[in-house]
């Protein structure tokens, strides 16, 4: 099978030296240009659209693959995902909040040779969510995957006398409900109906151990008791999509993940080894994403070797 002429509209111009000037055209000529561009595309697709039919062209560079990172700040284990995918040749779509949390990460991107586009999305909004997803699809398509991996910081900077239920304000629960479950619900609405129809695609959520039961949030943690619920969305649209080829699966990653901040940690420095690598944390959302439908993993819990596994 032969590529298409159309794969690589813009082959390189080369001007031999000592080659003629070129005569600058007349006015009357440059108004004509639209229209003889037009003409010349005319003619071209009655060419070729015969043997584009047939199936003798390979069209896989125009599939649309991208994949749509929710939470794209570009450090960790987001940066890391949108990084690898973008290398298997996808379009990375970065969604943060603010645009500049991205920048870092779109140029590492380019410079990389791969490609990305930011978007603006506010979990906390309904709106925000709807809108970033009309801006996707409208430029770009339909994802083919989705990858959930956003966080927060929410109950992290209480004191050690505030650990009890009773001392956690009720906005501090309302973001992190947000996030963790709501956000993720509403995600879902946006992107699972053109996967069914395709018959194919895949919704990965990055989650931590915290979702595996409810705990008790202790001084310095986040509050993750919506993580519980996050978890539960995921094995519910497991039961509901896979029968129609969607891939969905909950990723527990179990421990501390690597940063200066995480390397700076006591136990970081006495036990270098428990910190895990995002980037191959990063090959195994790759890895669940390619796996045969005849043996999908609907759910998978990182863990570094010299770690016991939460439970």
């Amino acid at each position: 099978m032969q590529r298409s002429p159309f794969a690589d509209p813009t082959p390189g111009l080369r001007i031999q030296e000592g080659a003629p000037a070129v005569t600058r055209p007349s006015k009357e000529q440059i108004a004509a240009y639209p229209q003889d561009a037009a003409n010349l595309l005319e003619r071209v697709w009655d060419d070729q659209k015969p043997r584009i039919d047939s199936g003798e062209y390979d069209l896989s560079w125009i599939d649309g693959k991208h994949l749509v990172l929710i939470g794209a700040t570009g450090r960790g284990i987001g940066g890391a995902i949108a990084q690898k995918f973008a290398q298997e040749g996808y379009l990375a779509v970065l969604t943060t909040r603010t645009a500049a949390n991205a920048a870092a990460l779109e140029t590492a991107i380019g410079e990389q040779g791969g490609e990305s586009m930011i978007v603006e999305l506010d979990l906390v909004s309904g709106q925000s969510i709807s809108n970033a997803f009309s801006k996707i699809r409208d430029e770009v398509g339909d994802p083919e995957v989705l990858v959930y991996n956003a966080g927060y910081l929410e109950g992290r900077d209480l004191p050690p006398d505030k650990e009890l239920l009773e001392y956690i304000p009720d906005e501090m629960f309302e973001t992190a409900q947000h996030i963790a479950s709501r956000g993720p619900f509403l995600v879902a609405k946006e992107v699972l109906p053109a996967m069914r129809e395709r018959g194919e695609g895949s919704f990965l959520i990055s989650n931590n151990q915290f979702s595996l039961r409810g705990r008790k949030r202790y001084t310095g943690q986040s509050l993750y008791y919506p993580r519980v619920m996050m978890r539960t969305l995921a094995q519910v649209l497991t039961e509901e999509y896979s029968e129609h080829g969607v891939h969905v699966a909950n990723v527990i990653i179990d421990g501390l993940i690597d940063s200066p901040g995480t390397r700076a940690l006591p136990t970081a420095q006495e036990q270098p080894d428990i910190v895990m690598n995002p980037v191959k944390i990063a090959e195994a959302f790759y890895y669940l994403h390619n796996q045969d439908k005849s043996c999908w993993t609907h759910e998978i819990q990182l863990t570094a070797y010299p770690t016991k596994p939460s439970y």
